[in-house]
């Protein structure tokens, strides 16, 4: 009891230093809250001042597993976040982590890495190995079989603005009519990440 106790001190005061403005403690403990608060900890506040998705993302993965024969055997790709949609659907009262986890590390992810997938800091190769170890544990869990590597694929669908433009009037006084331009899908393709034999 002590020890749960000590424990849920110690994640209280990390969590307070993390968001409390800039001061002579948080700085002398900088690194043991970063360590402590991320990748699993993290807070923000949203929660106030939500920003709503702007994109519909679909994030898939497949992996890579080399035959006793020498060759490469390549998965089709599964759709990660269709999963985790399914979870959310049919549960009455869905986690935090199965709406989120694996959404705020791809955010994450991007906004650290940027376009070229190279970590230029410990946070980046720390929320690197998140992403990659989220998404070889959903793969383990519903595809027997083991693999070496795995790729994810990320599309971006943006979600279309509630009202579409409209044409204005045409010259013999005929009714303007609504025209759409339907908006553009990026899709990104990440790296072969390595991972253990049984995919952790």
């Amino acid at each position: 009891m002590l020890l749960c106790l000590a424990a849920s001190l110690i994640h209280v005061l990390m969590v307070f230093l993390y968001v409390a403005p800039p001061n002579p403690v948080s700085r002398q403990l900088g690194r043991q809250v970063t360590a402590w608060v991320y990748p699993l900890f993290e807070q923000n506040w949203r929660l106030f001042a939500p920003e709503p998705e702007s994109v519909n993302r679909q994030i898939s993965a497949r992996t890579a597993h080399i035959a006793s024969d020498g060759t490469v055997r390549v998965s089709a790709w599964f759709d990660l976040s269709a999963v985790d949609s399914s979870a959310v659907q049919h549960n009455v009262f869905p986690s935090h982590t199965t709406q989120n986890m694996l959404r705020r590390a791809w955010t994450s992810y991007s906004e650290l890495l940027g376009t070229d997938d190279e970590p230029h800091s410990e946070r980046a190769v720390m929320i690197q190995k998140y992403l990659r170890n989220i998404a070889a544990n959903r793969v383990a869990d519903h595809h027997r079989g083991t693999f070496e590597s795995i790729q994810l694929r990320v599309i971006a669908r943006p979600i279309a603005g509630s009202a579409a433009p409209v044409a204005p009037a045409t010259a013999d006084g005929g009714r303007p009519t609504a025209t759409t331009t339907p908006p553009p899908v990026d899709t990104r393709l990440l790296p072969w990440w390595k991972v253990t034999p049984d995919g952790n």
